[in-house]
């Protein structure tokens, strides 16, 4: 018994894993070029720390409140 060759050279279509691999590198390629944006906006003040002031989580308790 012989078989027959298939003269019929379809591709398959992309399996999901393939679709997933596709958007997670597309995904991942966006989130790179929105980190670059992010970096060069804030890259002249990166290493002058002096001009930020950080907001205080605690209030400061008056010696009034104590007593």
């Amino acid at each position: 018994m012989s078989t027959q060759l298939s003269n019929d050279n379809r591709k398959q279509p992309p399996s999901i894993y393939t679709v997933m691999l596709l958007l997670s590198m597309l995904f991942m390629l966006i989130a790179v070029i929105a980190m670059w944006i992010e970096l060069s906006r804030w890259s002249p003040e990166y290493h002058r720390t002096n001009s930020a002031t950080p907001q205080a989580m605690v209030m400061p308790v008056s010696k009034t409140v104590l007593v």
